[in-house]
């Protein structure tokens, strides 16, 4: 019988073969053989930190606890009540119930200003709650889609793209984060009080249009405590959320999903997310201010579009924040040191810039060399969220839950695996130069992509 491998085994197999990469690391030219070396590093990178990984588990036993009670919720045909007036079973609302309801949605509305406002809420909410995993998984990743957005009027994109398309990626962005946010925040705050108070008060979910599907999970968590089985349940239920809100929205698949700009999802750095996790202490480490210090950790999207692994990926990237010690103490570092302003010189500030210090040039010349700035090059324009955009009001969510079958969201609760290769420093240097070089492309009248066609006007410089 083959003997069954530990969590990690297969990254230090792999890593015990990473010598063959050596034999063909000579033969490469210059940039190859830097890429080729960098990304041989990362490779081992990953496999040490996967050394010490301790990786989460999902209880099945808790996994079959709730399948009965969503096996029972949806025969039932219980609906999530009349929103706002009383629970599932009729119960109208308390005097003190209502005023709490009312207390929350008004801190959620303020809260959900921006991508500033909720990034910030995210953060303080895992610090005063850190059994709340999902809380610092949703500011990391939140802090990503705040960089996305002020990409849109960086230093590279508003040369290639039209200032339509950017308003229309910034307000598919936007709206997702909100509505994830306009879901998701209610319900840590009503874990919150349910802390302050002592007793749960789950049964006010469906004052917020929470789905029924998180109803028996967050009173399995407020007996139990199990952190991974609540992260899983939130990851299952945002991507859902925003399916048909968003995902499916026909003005978003019409004017983002199915344009150039999703063509090139890959250039322009909307499938990754990235944890910066420096060497795990001191802000210094944290915001890459020490020169070397900057690291990378993270995983790469392939489909955006495909829920099934949207939902996967959010759970490695869980699996990697809260498994691998190393990127958990980094980017809990990074976390707690450096507020959020929405520009990339939050974590590399020898890198980008938040304030342009001359005006724009018409030719764009060229910064990088190998991912890093050549010598003298001024650095990366890269504005503050505040700078970048005015806030944009949010629109109501559709009403409607998305929760109709058990065995649909059975198979996310099988594991969290850990990913093999994540250290993604050198592959961020790499993003870097395609998106420079197709910069360059479009100035020489060339396609950044071979087969995409591209706005000219999207090749002028933003004031």
């Amino acid at each position: 019988m083959e003997e069954e491998k530990k969590p990690g085994s297969e990254d230090r197999d792999e890593r015990a073969g990473l010598g063959g990469w050596l034999g063909h690391l000579l033969s490469l030219p210059g940039e190859a053989l830097a890429y080729a070396t960098g990304k041989w590093k990362a490779m081992s990178a990953s496999s040490d930190m996967l050394e010490s990984a301790e990786p989460l588990k999902l209880s099945p036993a808790a996994v079959a606890r709730l399948k009965e009670v969503w096996t029972k919720q949806l025969a039932s045909g219980h609906a999530d009540g009349e929103k706002g007036h009383g629970a599932v079973d009729g119960t109208p609302w308390t005097a003190d119930e209502q005023m709490l309801i009312e207390r929350i949605r008004t801190e959620t509305a303020e809260a959900n200003r921006n991508n500033v406002t909720r990034t910030e809420a995210y953060r303080n909410m895992y610090f005063r709650t850190p059994e709340l995993h999902w809380a610092l998984l949703a500011h990391l990743v939140s802090r990503n889609g705040g960089w996305n957005m002020t990409d849109l009027q960086g230093e590279w994109l508003p040369r290639l793209l039209t200032e339509e398309q950017r308003r229309d990626v910034f307000l598919f962005l936007e709206r997702a984060n909100a509505l994830i946010f306009q879901d998701a925040y209610p319900q840590l705050l009503l874990y919150q009080w349910s802390r302050v108070l002592g007793r749960s008060l789950f049964h006010l979910l469906p004052a917020f249009g929470v789905s029924k599907f998180m109803l028996p999970v967050w009173k399995l968590f407020w007996r139990e405590k199990d952190s991974a089985l609540l992260t899983t349940a939130l990851i299952v239920n945002e991507q859902h959320y925003i399916e048909s809100r968003v995902v499916r929205n026909e003005y978003y698949e019409k004017r983002v999903l199915h344009t150039l700009f999703f063509g090139l999802q890959s250039l322009l750095q909307l499938n990754g997310v990235l944890f910066p996790y420096g060497s795990g202490g001191g802000k210094e480490a944290c915001d890459g201010e020490n020169g070397d210090g900057l690291q990378l950790a993270g995983l790469i999207l392939e489909d955006f579009r495909d829920i099934q692994e949207r939902i996967e990926f959010g759970k490695r990237l869980y699996a990697m924040l809260f498994g691998v010690p190393r990127v958990f103490d980094g980017a809990r570092c990074f976390a707690a040191a450096v507020k959020h302003s929405g520009s990339r010189s939050d974590y590399a500030a020898l890198l980008y810039e938040d304030v342009r210090h001359e005006p724009p040039r018409r030719i764009y010349e060229e910064k990088l060399l190998g991912g890093r700035l050549k010598k003298g090059a001024s650095r990366i324009y890269s504005p503050s969220l505040q700078a970048a955009w005015k806030d944009h009001p949010v629109e109501p969510a559709e009403q409607g839950d998305w929760f109709h079958s058990v065995d649909a969201v059975l198979p996310y609760f099988r594991e969290l695996p850990l990913p093999r290769n994540f250290e993604l420093t050198n592959e961020y240097g790499l993003m870097l130069s395609k998106l420079e070089l197709a910069v360059l492309a479009v100035q020489r009248g060339e396609s950044p992509v071979p087969g995409e066609g591209i706005s000219k006007e999207g090749t002028q410089p933003s004031s």
